[in-house]
């Protein structure tokens, strides 16, 4: 569920670091105003699921938006004086998520809605599905429930 690469005209300027650390392999971990960049990989915050960090460990996990039946991409960096680098992942993230709503399905189980926005805002919402464990997604009414949640959530946004 990745956007299409955006077209860009002319020399684009790289972006500016906000923070960085290193891991213990010598890779660079950096966050910047739009993505987060792991050994020259560059991970849009909209597409960032989840960033755990492992105190004792010292090890931060991070979980890339899925597909759902495809293996989830996870990162494990363990991370030399991460410094301000985890308080900026964390502002990044919550702040690419514009809305997210819970719909039990199976008792207190169910699916959250998510809609996630750039940070550029240059792009459409993205719109997520997270299903809770015990919830099956390849059911029908499972999906009628977690349909009905994101049409609910499109109008209150004001979206067709």
């Amino acid at each position: 569920m990745r956007p299409p690469a955006r077209p860009t005209a002319g020399r684009r300027t790289p972006a500016k670091e906000l923070a960085h650390a290193l891991t213990t392999a010598g890779e660079r971990v950096a966050g910047t105003r739009d993505a987060l960049l792991i050994d020259g990989r560059v991970i849009p915050w909209e597409q960032v699921q989840s960033a755990d960090w492992d105190q004792d460990d010292e090890v931060l996990r991070v979980a890339e938006v899925g597909t759902w039946g495809a293996q989830r991409p996870i990162h494990e960096l363990a991370l030399v004086q991460p410094g301000r680098l985890l308080q900026l992942i964390r502002e990044r993230i919550t702040a690419s998520i514009v809305m997210q709503r819970h719909v039990p399905v199976v008792g207190r189980n169910g699916v959250f809605v998510i809609a996630r926005r750039a940070p550029s805002g240059d792009t459409p919402l993205q719109w997520i599905y997270e299903f809770q464990e015990g919830v099956d997604p390849d059911d029908p009414e499972v999906m009628r429930a977690a349909e009905a949640a994101l049409a609910q959530a499109r109008a209150e946004l004001g979206l067709p």
